[in-house]
């Protein structure tokens, strides 16, 4: 009888290790068979104009809270908003200096987005001219030296990455001087196609739409905002989509808003403010932002995601919100816009369409 229970007792425990093994093995091949993209919004951490007052102090970290969930992707996203630029530059001329600013981020700040994992940057936004010539140059110039794929000027217009055996291209718009424009339907298809044309799955980014905690919501139209035409980021999307995107973010109302699903392929259309220091206003929705853990197939269609809320307080800099805040927002935001979408988020913020 010993021998017999000893038998099944071996017999159980060699059961349990093979379903182990084969249930490793299914998840090793799940990972493989996919790409996770970390994607967050407006990164300035920090102006030294007019001072350097506006700058953290060197010893804090701002991205040292969040670090672990962007070094953890296989690939992560965020809009640098401002250049790159110890000093000099000639600052931009203001139409209306009561809604002026500008943005003067030094260089050492890149080590500190290198380190914390991010790997493309868009450079398609407003803030990137705020010191002129100089100041865009030398972004550019900064940011490759560094590593980071960066897109949306018209002297970068694309650039690309190879992960996991397959070509990821990345392209950025915004209705800026010296950007890819958002509101040109020929560039975006001519674009996104020639990309397409190249790479396995086709990353876009837009700085689009109405600012502020009045503007979370899509309204499916052309968006102004002090006088500017700020794109139609609904139709912007479908256009990106239909040319060969497989992945649409959206930034630049500082507010998170609504996520959406077209042939497949995932769209958020604002990721709100996620990194900022001083300068930009933190009250309300323009406070909390997410990180969108997306899995993405290697045909670059949309499997699953999870929203990571964070939340600034103070002078700004991320910190992980255990209220959820931008989740539900989020949430909240896209079952009001888009009530077709079949749109499911359980309470840890993971979802499907």
């Amino acid at each position: 009888m010993r021998l017999l229970i000893r038998y099944l007792d071996n017999q159980a425990s060699e059961r349990a290790r093979k379903e182990a093994e084969e249930k490793a093995e299914r998840n090793k091949k799940i990972a493989d068979s996919t790409i996770t993209l970390v994607a967050v919004g407006d990164i300035m951490m920090g102006s030294n104009y007019p001072s350097a007052i506006n700058c953290p102090p060197k010893d804090i970290r701002l991205l040292d809270p969040v670090a672990t969930y962007l070094q953890a992707a296989d690939l992560s996203f965020a809009n640098l908003e401002g250049p790159v630029l110890d000093k000099g530059g000639k600052m931009k001329k203001c139409h209306d200096p009561s809604v002026c600013y500008a943005f003067r981020q030094p260089e050492y700040f890149t080590d500190q987005m290198k380190a914390a994992g991010i790997d493309l940057l868009s450079v398609a936004n407003n803030h990137l001219s705020d010191f002129g010539e100089e100041g865009r140059s030398n972004t550019c110039r900064v940011l490759k030296e560094k590593g980071f794929r960066i897109a949306g000027q018209l002297t970068h217009p694309w650039d690309t990455i190879t992960v996991k055996g397959l070509q990821i291209g990345f392209t950025a718009f915004a209705p800026n001087s010296g950007c890819l424009s958002i509101n040109e339907n020929e560039t975006i298809e001519r674009t996104v196609r020639e990309l397409k044309s190249r790479c396995d799955i086709v990353i876009v980014s837009f700085h689009g739409g109405a600012e502020g905690n009045s503007y979370t919501h899509v309204d499916r139209k052309m968006e102004t905002f002090v006088g500017e035409r700020r794109g139609n980021v609904y139709a912007f999307a479908r256009t990106a989509i239909d040319a060969g995107a497989d992945v649409v973010l959206g930034h630049g109302p500082h507010v998170p808003r609504a996520i959406d699903q077209y042939k497949g392929r995932f769209i958020t259309y604002s990721m709100g403010n996620f990194c900022t220091y001083k300068q930009f206003g933190l009250s309300g929705a323009a406070g909390v932002a997410p990180m969108f853990e997306l899995k993405i197939r290697r045909d670059g269609s949309f499997l699953e995601g999870k929203i990571v809320s964070i939340k600034q307080v103070g002078e700004g800099g991320p910190r992980i919100d255990k209220e959820r805040a931008a989740q539900k927002l989020i949430e909240s935001l896209t079952k009001a816009d888009l009530p077709e979408r079949n749109f499911m988020m359980d309470s840890t913020g993971r979802f499907r369409f």
